[in-house]
């Protein structure tokens, strides 16, 4: 393994057959040993199936143990290993390296506080999905049957069931980033799977949550958190449908 002044790490030569590489530039920032964050890169070999996680797993088994991401499922269903992945918030067990180009830049998801390298504190994240009551509320005594729905009844929320809370929406959001008590796209998108779910009884206080200050109202629909979205939820026009119910409840 070699170090180069510009603190650029190369990958040892552990195979004989030459592979394609690839350079990372990655944020890093350790709160115990840096002051402000600064960038590292590592050229790696990959395969043209290999996906950014695989990377990255090389660069932590192989070049530097001490790098520090979240990863788990590495099937694009824990949502824990949304970073920002060459300028756009993404999961890197979703992309393939061969697709980056040969330079790729890895930073963590923005406005949220950076604990150490990739990963970032996501309690306001939760505080906000929380504070949206995203659970069924039910009406009256509980049921001698169970709460029968219709297909059409379901489809109408079966969009925002998607949401994997990978915050890649949310951190996409510029409306966030200047602003830690917006309530975000996700958490807007958790009370939309609600408010239209037939069976709930809670829509109206939910509906009141979001018209604060920091609701609905400060969504400027740059479509950002569409555009990041790892499931494909169409976010901004579930946000646009929870402001259409809230103008039209009062009339």
């Amino acid at each position: 393994m070699t170090v180069t002044d510009d603190r650029s790490i190369t990958a040892p030569d552990d195979s004989s057959t030459a592979k394609r590489t690839v350079t990372l530039k990655i944020r890093r920032f350790n709160p115990e040993m840096n002051a402000d964050p600064h960038w590292e890169s590592y050229t790696v070999p990959f395969d043209p199936s290999d996906r950014l996680l695989d990377a990255l797993h090389y660069v932590k088994w192989n070049l530097d143990g001490s790098l520090s991401f979240r990863r788990s499922c590495a099937h694009g269903v824990c949502g824990s290993d949304a970073m920002r992945i060459n300028g756009s918030n993404r999961l890197a067990c979703k992309v393939l390296v061969k697709d980056l180009g040969p330079e790729i830049s890895i930073e963590p998801i923005k406005g949220l506080p950076v604990e150490k390298d990739l990963i970032v504190d996501m309690e306001p994240f939760f505080d906000a999905f929380r504070a949206v009551k995203p659970y069924l509320i039910p009406e009256g005594h509980e049921p001698t049957r169970e709460r029968l729905q219709s297909a059409a009844d379901r489809e109408r929320f079966d969009d925002t069931t998607k949401c994997i809370m990978c915050a890649a929406c949310t951190t996409s959001c510029p409306v966030f980033w200047n602003d830690g008590d917006y309530f975000g796209p996700a958490a807007m998108v958790a009370a939309h799977r609600f408010i239209f779910d037939s069976r709930d009884a809670g829509a109206d206080e939910r509906l009141e949550i979001l018209n604060e200050r920091e609701g609905v109202w400060r969504c400027r629909t740059t479509f950002n958190c569409s555009n990041a979205c790892p499931r494909g939820i169409q976010v901004t026009k579930a946000i646009q449908e929870v402001k259409r119910a809230l103008i039209f409840r009062r009339f």
